[in-house]
């Protein structure tokens, strides 16, 4: 843990985080150039922001960064037969398995799928499966990606709270992802039919969600309908949306697929690394 992520704690405890966040959102907005040079700046002053990837130099708002395309070849997608691959850059937070319809947040901190998803037979479809939450971090490229051929069949999205979602938070907010604004999308691999979820997950500062599925802007603002019937289909390593900001995406899959060694909690992973295998 470190003194940062405890003053940010600390801070976004004690401050009105859905008023905050769309102030944000209002201020990452503005196009004026130099608001945006110092921002950047100051930003890479206190981070290790790096934009040598960027598939463009120059941004036109601090927003515009934030969501930045990547050069061509910047993320090679494992072509793995019977693999998925990780829907964004990460650090790997808590994995394992789905027991009685439970997973773990941190330790010692569970919530159920039901909570999460909202829809006790769709959290059935997961138990005894697997799960990983993938924290993306404010500095890290911000778009995910299709972890395998895939269609979303259906996105629900909940409105809710901002908290952070830096590890100290999850270590002391109980059902943290639960409570915060999020979207469930329910997809099938192609051409098997199994069925997996991805679950993008909105914090303080970010609560904004573009999924090329859904034809809105996914935000605090956003009221409903909250049950999006859709049928978009995704080749592997093909962009389905972005966050704002930063946050987090879990991913659960069904029992027969394995979390690769190499997705470690508290590694980081890139998007098209190898996630998760076919087989125990």
């Amino acid at each position: 843990m470190t003194l940062r992520e405890e003053l940010s704690f600390l801070l976004t405890n004690r401050i009105p985080r859905r008023w905050l966040t769309l102030l944000m959102g209002r201020l990452s907005g503005i196009e004026q150039p130099l608001v945006l040079s110092a921002a950047i700046g100051l930003w890479k002053m206190f981070s290790d922001l790096d934009l040598s990837d960027a598939k463009k130099s120059r941004f036109t708002s601090l927003q515009d960064c934030f969501i930045r395309e990547l050069k061509e070849g910047a993320r090679p997608i494992a072509a793995a037969p019977a693999t998925l691959v990780s829907p964004c850059d990460a650090i790997v937070g808590a994995c394992g398995t789905v027991n009685d319809g439970t997973v773990v947040q941190a330790k010692g901190f569970p919530y159920t799928l039901t909570e999460l998803l909202g829809d006790p037979s769709v959290a059935q479809t997961y138990e005894s499966g697997q799960y990983v939450t993938l924290r993306i971090t404010p500095t890290m490229y911000h778009r995910f990606h299709a972890p395998d051929d895939l269609e979303v069949e259906h996105v629900t999205y909940v409105s809710g709270d901002t908290w952070n979602v830096y590890p100290i938070a999850l270590e002391r907010v109980e059902r943290l992802f639960c409570r915060n604004e999020r979207a469930i999308l329910r997809c099938r691999l192609t051409p098997s039919g199994t069925p997996i979820a991805l679950v993008p997950v909105a914090a303080i500062l970010v609560a904004s969600i573009r999924l090329h599925c859904a034809d809105v802007l996914l935000h605090l603002k956003y009221r409903g309908p909250n049950e999006i019937p859709c049928a978009a289909h995704y080749r592997r390593g093909q962009e389905m949306g972005w966050f704002q900001h930063g946050s987090t995406i879990i991913v659960l899959v069904p029992k027969g697929l394995t979390l690769c060694e190499s997705a470690r909690a508290g590694q980081p992973i890139r998007m098209g690394a190898p996630l998760f295998r076919m087989g125990s």
